[in-house]
């Protein structure tokens, strides 16, 4: 690419404004592929307004989450929060992703206490004092992507319940934090996994965080244990997730047979996630969508 030439990233600069340097540092990398060490293909750097679209996604995502966390009480069932989530997203102008993925038949997933992930939604699913629960919402904006999800504790719940969704929140936050530009995601699996292993917890390995922006889910795969310096490279203009899901017992998983989504410990233990969207910066991160 010449110098004068409009830059590869879409921003409508010439490229010695936008990623000239970028792409000189990057050339200078020394990668170990014994560590699984590589590049990021260029298709996932966003640009400024790439960055501005997902943000704009992630208000409304976010906004989404607080209502669905005003209606959080017993005797309430999850369907009637799907639709808050759904007529929340709509009327903003975005479309509640979850909706029709792959065959995905609600606007958000709803999973409580021994489900991992992918719960959905029912008018038969009632919350009860004790249960913890997380609620996951992607919101589509004008064929951008946010993603974001949080745990919720249903009345008085156990201290040991209590603990595992705290200690979660804290393997994504410390997670996000080791995620620093010209870094390797493996810094992130690694903080999040030590985090959970010293407290005597098990991470899901089946399932992870993703690139997510232009597409629901893109590259990066984002492991929540593993060892640092290890995958690909982060690098500014990236947007990924940050989602461990921690369980209490063995981090075995099944899926249900009946409707292919919802995801279980195997041992019916407990489990809890936290997620957020984040954007690598210059400087650290930017979270995008919580």
């Amino acid at each position: 690419m010449q110098r004068n030439d409009l830059c590869w990233c879409g921003s409508g600069k010439k490229y010695k404004k936008c990623h000239e340097d970028f792409d000189e540092r990057l050339s200078e990398m020394k990668f170990d592929v014994f560590l699984g060490q590589c590049r990021p293909p260029k298709k996932i750097i966003n640009n400024a307004h790439d960055i501005e679209c997902i943000r704009k996604a992630g208000v409304i995502n976010d906004g989404a989450l607080d209502l669905a966390g005003t209606m959080i009480k017993a005797g309430m069932d999850t369907a009637t929060i799907d639709k808050a989530v759904h007529d929340y997203i709509v009327e903003r102008g975005g479309y509640p992703s979850c909706l029709n993925y792959e065959g995905f038949p609600k606007s958000c997933c709803i999973s409580l206490n021994e489900v991992v992930c992918h719960g959905i939604p029912s008018p038969k699913t009632i919350l009860k004092d004790g249960d913890i629960l997380n609620i996951d919402i992607t919101t589509t904006l004008d064929g951008y992507y946010a993603d974001a999800s949080r745990m919720f504790m249903v009345g008085e719940v156990s201290p040991e319940a209590e603990k595992l969704v705290r200690v979660t929140k804290e393997c994504m936050e410390l997670g996000i934090a080791a995620a620093k530009p010209w870094h390797f995601v493996g810094d992130i699996s690694a903080a999040c996994g030590n985090h959970a292993h010293a407290n005597g917890y098990t991470v899901v390995t089946d399932l992870g965080g993703h690139g997510v922006g232009k597409d629901f889910h893109m590259e990066p795969f984002v492991a929540h244990e593993g060892e640092a310096n290890t995958g690909m490279l982060l690098v500014p203009g990236m947007v990924l997730t940050v989602e461990p899901m921690i369980n209490m017992g063995k981090k075995n998983v099944t899926v249900d047979a009946k409707d292919n989504w919802t995801v279980r410990t195997k041992d019916k233990s407990l489990s809890a996630q936290w997620e957020k969207t984040i954007l690598i910066t210059e400087t650290g991160t930017e979270v995008l969508s919580s």
